[in-house]
C-alpha cells in the first residue's frame, strides 16, 4: 500500500474513536450524552445553514472543516466539561499534546493543514473561527433548553456560568447570542437554572 494512504487511512481509523468520546451534553430528547463525533456532525450542519446568519462573511467550507476537527484532541485529552474548573486548568496542556500526536498521524502536508485550522479555531482569530466558536457555544443551549437543562441540573450550573461562557457568540453570530440569551432565561424561570 502507498505509504500516504497508509497514513490516511491510519489516521481515519483513529479519529474513529471521537465515537467513544462522550459528553455532557444530552440529546435533545434527554435519552442519552452525544459524543464528540455527533456534536461536530451537528456543528457541520449548523455551519451550513446557519451561514448567513455570520457577523461577517465567511468561507463556509473552511468553517465545516474547522467543526469537523476541533474536537479530535479530545480522543487524547478527553472531554473537559465546560464548567469544570479544574479541569480546564489542564485542557490546553493535555490538547497540544493530543494535537501533536494526532495530526501528525498524517501525511505531512495535510498534518500541516489541520493543525493550522486547529490552531485558527483555538485562538479564534479569523471570521471563521469566530462563526464556528459561536456555533460551538450555542449547540449545547440548543439541546439542554430543548430537553429541559437536563445536564446543567446534574452539575448545578448557574446562569452567571452559561452566560460567561457564551459572552462571545455575539462575536461570531448576533443572532444566536440572541437565542442563547432567551434559552437562559426561559430555563432561570421555570426554576432549571439557578439565577445567579
Amino acid at each position: 500500500m502507498d505509504e500516504r494512504l497508509k497514513k490516511q487511512l491510519d489516521f481515519l481509523l483513529e479519529i474513529d474513536k471521537s465515537k467513544e468520546i462522550i459528553r455532557q451534553t444530552y440529546l435533545s430528547d434527554g435519552s442519552r450524552k452525544e459524543n464528540d463525533a455527533e456534536h461536530s456532525w451537528h456543528l457541520a450542519v449548523m455551519a451550513i445553514l446557519l451561514s448567513e446568519y455570520s457577523k461577517e462573511e465567511i468561507d463556509v467550507l473552511k468553517t465545516v472543516s474547522m467543526v469537523l476537527i476541533h474536537d479530535l484532541v479530545e480522543i487524547d485529552a478527553g472531554d473537559t466539561y465546560a464548567y469544570d474548573t479544574e479541569g480546564n486548568k489542564t485542557k490546553h496542556e493535555r490538547e497540544l499534546k493530543a494535537a501533536d500526536r494526532i495530526f501528525n498521524l498524517l501525511p505531512e502536508d495535510q498534518a500541516g493543514k489541520m493543525r493550522a485550522l486547529w490552531e485558527e479555531f483555538e485562538r479564534g482569530d479569523s471570521p471563521e473561527a469566530r462563526f464556528a466558536a459561536a456555533l460551538d457555544k450555542t449547540q449545547p443551549v440548543i439541546l439542554t433548553d430543548k430537553q429541559g437543562g437536563k445536564s446543567w441540573i446534574e452539575h448545578g450550573v448557574k446562569k452567571s456560568q452559561i452566560s460567561k461562557r457564551t459572552e462571545h457568540v455575539r462575536d461570531g453570530a448576533e443572532v444566536l447570542s440572541h437565542f442563547v440569551e432567551e434559552a437562559i432565561e426561559r430555563n432561570v424561570s421555570k426554576g432549571l437554572l439557578l439565577d445567579e
